[in-house]
């Protein structure tokens, strides 16, 4: 009895849940002067999900090899948890054996422990020492710990929740001061998983967010990993999984947290490939929704050999979840607020040079025009303000074009003809070691509808490839204007077109040739246009394209 009490005393004093639990297998073997002793935690499926050992060395547990599972006899205390002692474990019909290595066992006592009329486990002790059987004495004894552990491993569970709250209000503080500060949005994430894997005992943890839709109708919405933290995280970021048929797209489409007891196995899971689940078991998702209506998700994993997470790990995640969503809401405004308010700078900016620039320009154009009658007699001076007066048009032309470009926003889902026309630009400079000069007048993003738009863009990376390859340019230059017909000029200052593909060329496609010209003259025909080519007094090859606007 004095064991007992030191015992109970000892269980009362520890706070830490795998310590208390190790005491109580410990405490019970020199109590009852067993040779071995275990303690089995129930899981919900009514097997053992931890089995603590206590009288086996760590190299004779390595050679058995796998845990029990709740089977045979330990099943027969989880299917009716009330205390068990037999004199041979082999003569009970649930009785299975042992594996391989595993030390002979005849006699047996086993109690169930109780946590709040919850059965937490059982404690199992085989081979009383001497030789004897487990008596009434050692029942009672068994049983009275048992009571005893059911209270310290309450106290333990609440202090390890206590702690896991009060590190996880730390961490949400943390996450705000960061989101409140203006950090940017991807070190939020990376914030929020590291906190979250660590406030959930987790070892890793990724934000899956929707994938940019695919190419062709109906292609498979799926979920990328936008951020990892912990294990394998390299490996795991950019990886993707189906919106349908995996944890995380079925956490993001119910708006419920899934979790499952062992990733490679659960048919919902679909785990990551390429080896980046390997040696993870235990996962949870939960779902991330921001205003939007796009969801993703927070998942967490754990190594196989730990337990599964439970409701209350659920919860504590399930707050970091909400914060990325903050956090991606957050990053969405602003980056909105950021574009308003350059929309509202280049409006200003055009306004500027509109009222401004090209008023004054023009004034000092019409000054100078005027300069000219009062100079007529010196022809040399006359053509020079001539000049300069040119030069003023073509500047107002530039500034125009400017203007236009500053007022015109980006259509849904991709630039304007202005912003297609530049990247056609920068494109064809990385073939051909230059950057080909561009010029766009009129309100060619409001004015020239989307079908006409492909063609130009077609068109000029096929004259500017021609310009390339045929004619061994070094310079080339398009220009591009807007009014009541569209007009698309490529000029290049290359060898020049040969007179046959020249003569070819005015005669059409209908003269049996094919190539980049007659696609050219097709898609100006297409669009009730049409095409020509030149020679430049200067040499190189000008092809200037044309097609109404209007009907």
């Amino acid at each position: 009895m004095r064991g007992l009490l030191d015992a109970v005393m000892s269980l009362g004093r520890g706070l830490e849940l795998p310590e208390v639990l190790r005491g109580i297998v410990e405490a019970a073997v020199t109590l009852t002067d067993a040779e071995y002793g275990a303690l089995g935690i129930v899981g919900d499926g009514q097997t053992l999900l931890e089995f603590l050992p206590v009288g086996i060395s760590e190299p004779l547990a390595a050679e058995i090899g796998q845990t029990p599972c709740g089977r045979g006899i330990l099943g027969e205390l989880i299917q009716r948890p009330e205390p068990l002692r037999l004199t041979d474990l082999s003569s009970h019909p649930r009785s299975f054996g042992f594996p391989p290595h595993h030390p002979p066992m005849h006699t047996f006592l086993g109690v169930p422990i109780r946590v709040r009329d919850e059965v937490f486990g059982n404690l199992y002790l085989t081979e009383k020492r001497g030789g004897a059987g487990f008596d009434a004495d050692d029942e009672s004894l068994l049983t009275t710990l048992s009571i005893a552990a059911g209270v310290a491993i309450d106290n333990a569970r609440m202090y390890d929740e206590s702690r896991r709250r009060e590190r996880r209000l730390e961490a949400l503080g943390e996450i705000t001061r960061s989101l409140l500060s203006g950090t940017d949005a991807d070190e939020v994430l990376h914030l929020i998983a590291e906190r979250a894997m660590e406030v959930a005992g987790a070892d890793r943890a990724a934000i899956l967010l929707p994938s940019p839709p695919g190419a062709g109708e109906g292609a498979e919405a799926r979920l990328t990993v936008a951020v990892a933290h912990g294990r394998d995280a390299g490996r795991v970021t950019g990886l993707s999984v189906p919106a349908r048929g995996s944890l995380a797209g079925l956490a993001a489409r119910t708006g419920t947290p899934v979790h499952c007891a062992d990733v490679r196995t659960d048919p919902r899971a679909h785990p990551f490939g390429d080896g980046a689940e390997d040696g993870l078991g235990p996962v949870v998702t939960v779902p991330l929704r921001v205003d939007t209506g796009a969801s993703g998700a927070l998942r967490l994993g754990r190594p196989v050999d730990r337990p599964p997470f439970d409701e209350t790990e659920i919860a504590l995640v399930s707050g970091f979840a909400d914060q990325a969503a903050i956090a991606l809401e957050l990053a969405r405004r602003r980056a909105e607020s950021e574009e308003l308010a350059v929309m509202h700078d280049r409006d200003r900016i055009a306004r500027d040079l509109h009222d401004l620039a090209i008023q004054r320009l023009f004034a000092t154009g019409m000054t100078l025009q005027s300069t000219t009658r009062a100079i007529a007699d010196r022809p040399g001076a006359a053509e020079r303000v001539s000049r300069a007066v040119d030069d003023l048009d073509t500047t107002i032309r530039i500034i125009r074009s400017t203007i236009f470009d500053l007022r015109t926003a980006e259509r849904a889902g991709r630039g304007g003809l202005r912003h297609r026309m530049a990247e056609t630009a920068r494109t064809a400079a990385h073939a051909l070691g230059f950057q080909p000069s561009l010029r766009i007048d009129g309100p060619v993003d409001t004015t020239v509808p989307d079908e006409l738009a492909e063609h130009l863009v077609a068109v000029a990376a096929e004259a500017v490839s021609n310009a390339s390859r045929h004619a061994r340019a070094t310079r080339i230059g398009i220009e591009l204007a807007a009014d009541d017909v569209v007009t698309l000029a490529v000029t290049d200052n290359g060898a020049g077109i040969p007179d046959d593909v020249l003569a070819a060329a005015g005669a059409g496609p209908a003269a049996g040739r094919s190539g980049g010209l007659a696609n050219m003259r097709t898609r100006a025909e297409l669009c009730g246009g049409a095409l020509s080519v030149e020679r430049p007094e200067d040499g190189g090859t000008r092809i200037v394209w044309r097609a109404p606007l209007h009907d």
